[in-house]
């Protein structure tokens, strides 16, 4: 036995300026030699390890930015040889369904892939298997990058897309991507057993999903899994087509078109549902891979109203990722959730907890990054469509934190001032109101603790907030609604972070 990982076949994109880990598999005991060549066959750098436990790992030297370069592995007599190799910026683009929408499904999407050329922008796509199987293993030994080009690219993610091309044009190097991630899941899915067992609330959603699953047989599973999967599949294919004859039609129209998503996923041994049942099938075999930094959108599923305790368990994964790949530095840049609100549904607050608990995740934890999507929610569609705007709010997200340059990013309130009876926020940059009308969506409250609509002056970087029944105003919040309309922006066009003080 003798192969190479799937991450680094033809075409791979290896990660600049750090430390390269190549990895594989071979018998134990097997010494393995690896050598980077350039494309006129120069030594880049070349490294040596023996296989234990059936894996091996060398590792090579940082290098500079390159195109066609080639590895060379060989043990015991047996060559393998790695064609068409970039050295760049690498990132993971992991999290649930807002990060998985495949460019073809977004705005743009088809036009960009039949016309789009760009073999420095190549991706790879981390096979969704929740469990290991013979076909998990196929289809992970045949995973392979791929180069942006016409007819290629649709089944990218489509933030990640948007982020690498702006990211690609900015640094004149190549950019890879890797796709990892699965709709609907929950941020435990992406730890491992023993790591969510490390926090209260881990367990607590080991427990809780034990008693759903307890007695379900593999086959009862399986079974009720192929229903949910073909009635799951029958919508989509009636969604793409209906929106396909009704090109730009509004979510509602396509839902009473076509009815609710059947979404009623069954529990059992074999659930990508379930927490830790990702991890070890789709993170795993990517470490200890060099990466440039992460992009992660995910929490839709989390905000059920246990969100109080999100960001105990986003730092945890954080951590989780950053041993697992071996950089306890590494950059982690994430998208926080937008509007959002089901047709009919009350408005249960637990969307804006979730985003305080986004929020609290970047304020504590170092060479960590937030967007705020505040403005790009749709009521009633969990799926909005226009994702340039998040890539390319994640691309300027990483000209500042990543690689020390100007980049655009939302205003925040850096402190306040509370005098005769009118709370002072500041602010980082000045606010404006997008509509033209008075800021919406402030409230206040006093010692009591009761939050009333907010009055708000705007001055420069300042924000003069009054409110009736609040003589002595002690708290204030913004945005703290599931959905609702925004309006306060910099000048720049970028929403104010909502928060609670």
């Amino acid at each position: 036995m003798f192969r190479i990982s799937p991450l680094f076949s033809d075409g791979a994109v290896l990660c600049r300026g750090k430390e390269l880990r190549v990895f594989g598999e071979a018998n134990d005991g097997v010494r393995v030699h690896c050598e980077l060549r350039d494309g006129k066959d120069g030594l880049l750098a070349k490294g040596d390890a023996t296989a234990w436990e059936g894996k091996f790992l060398i590792l090579l030297p940082p290098q500079e930015a390159a195109t066609g370069c080639r590895l060379c592995l060989s043990a015991e007599g047996e060559t393998i040889t790695v064609l068409d190799i970039c050295v760049g910026e690498v990132f993971l683009a992991g999290g649930q369904s807002n990060m998985e929408m495949e460019l073809r499904n977004a705005d743009e999407g088809q036009e960009l892939i039949a016309q789009h050329v760009n073999p420095m922008v190549r991706y790879f796509n981390v096979p969704r298997y929740a469990c290991f199987s013979e076909k998990r293993e196929a289809a992970w030994r045949s995973a392979r990058w791929q180069a942006i080009g016409p007819g290629r690219g649709g089944d990218m993610s489509a933030v990640a897309y948007f982020f690498a091309t702006r990211l690609q044009r900015q640094l004149g190097v190549p950019v890879g991507i890797i796709d990892c991630y699965w709709g609907g899941t929950s941020i435990t899915c992406w730890m491992d057993e023993t790591w969510l067992g490390r926090t209260a609330e881990g367990r607590r959603y080991l427990e809780a999903y034990g008693e759903r699953a307890a007695g379900v047989t593999m086959d009862a599973f399986l079974e009720k899994e192929k229903a949910f999967q073909e009635a799951l599949g029958a919508w989509n294919a009636q969604v793409a087509a209906y929106r396909a004859d009704h090109p730009g039609c509004a979510w509602d129209e396509v839902e009473e078109a076509v009815g609710p998503c059947p979404w009623n996923p069954p529990a059992g041994p074999a659930d990508p549902y379930r927490p830790a049942g990702l991890y070890d099938t789709m993170v795993a075999p990517l470490t200890p891979a060099a990466l440039t930094g992460i992009l992660y959108y995910q929490g839709e599923t989390d905000a059920t109203g246990t969100d109080s305790l999100y960001d105990t368990l986003m730092m945890s994964l954080i951590d989780r990722w950053r041993g697992a790949f071996g950089a306890e530095n590494l950059p982690f840049l994430f998208a926080q959730l937008p509007m959002w609100i089901a047709k009919g549904a009350a408005d249960s607050k637990t969307w804006p907890a979730l985003r305080l608990a986004q929020r609290q995740t970047r304020d504590r934890m170092r060479h960590t990054g937030m967007i705020c999507l505040l403005d790009q929610g749709e009521f009633n569609n969990l799926h909005p469509t226009n994702k340039r705007v998040v890539g390319e709010r994640f691309f300027e997200l990483a000209k500042r934190e990543i690689y020390g340059l100007e980049g655009k990013t939302s205003p925040r309130v850096t402190g306040r001032i509370i005098q005769d009876g009118m709370m002072t926020l500041l602010t980082d940059q000045p606010l404006m109101t997008g509509d033209g009308k008075e800021p919406a969506l402030l409230e206040l409250a006093g010692a009591d603790g009761v939050f009333r609509p907010a009055r708000a002056m705007l001055e420069g970087p300042m924000l003069h907030l009054t409110a009736a029944g609040v003589p002595q105003p002690v708290h204030c919040r913004y945005a703290w609604t599931d959905y609702g309309t925004v309006n306060l922006f910099s000048g720049e066009g970028l929403p104010l972070e909502p928060f609670w003080f």
